[in-house]
């Protein structure tokens, strides 16, 4: 089967959020931009869970039967619970989107790994958003975009030249 190629500005809006002039990283990536379930009903769900967990145990047939301690130690505990589970899916939700995409960005920028550009942590990538930021203000089009990123990413590994060199002597061991 073969993998669809996105357009780039979609494979950018299910990682970064764009608020004129800032882009940021999204904290649960967006999969609608690529056919799945929007990130927005996805925070909904993860609203809904601890109030459905609220009315399940304090609903008065439940509270009768369990009295306001033990209700209150089920909440708790399974509150803890449900925060493991909103984090689970927030994992798998990213690495899925991650996974869909990464065909497309290895279209366009085949010698950029994606995780170097989603990950939290420190990147010789960290500046990329600020450059998206910067073609998005100016209203370049797609190939525009392309051809930026792809200076910005060079502009980048020029001035991360040590830290590339750490990752590779990193990856060659």
């Amino acid at each position: 089967m073969q993998n669809k190629i996105y357009p780039l500005k979609t494979i950018l809006d299910t990682i970064s959020k764009y608020k004129k002039p800032d882009v940021k990283k999204r904290m649960i990536f967006d999969q609608s931009p690529v056919g799945g379930i929007g990130s927005k009903w996805v925070i909904a769900l993860f609203f809904s869970i601890p109030l459905l967990e609220y009315a399940l145990i304090f609903n008065p047939y439940v509270f009768n039967m369990l009295g306001i301690a033990q209700a209150i130690i089920f909440f708790v505990v399974f509150l803890s619970v449900v925060m493991i589970l909103i984090f689970t899916l927030t994992v798998i939700n990213n690495a899925k989107v991650v996974k869909k995409i990464t065909p497309s960005w290895n279209h366009y920028f085949p010698d950029i790994d994606l995780k170097l550009i989603v990950t939290s942590g420190a990147s010789p990538y960290k500046a990329f958003y600020s450059h998206y930021a910067e073609a998005l203000n100016r209203g370049v089009s797609e190939e525009g975009l392309h051809a930026h990123l792809k200076n910005a990413f060079e502009i980048m590994q020029n001035e991360n030249r040590e830290l590339l060199d750490a990752m590779e002597n990193d990856r060659s061991r």
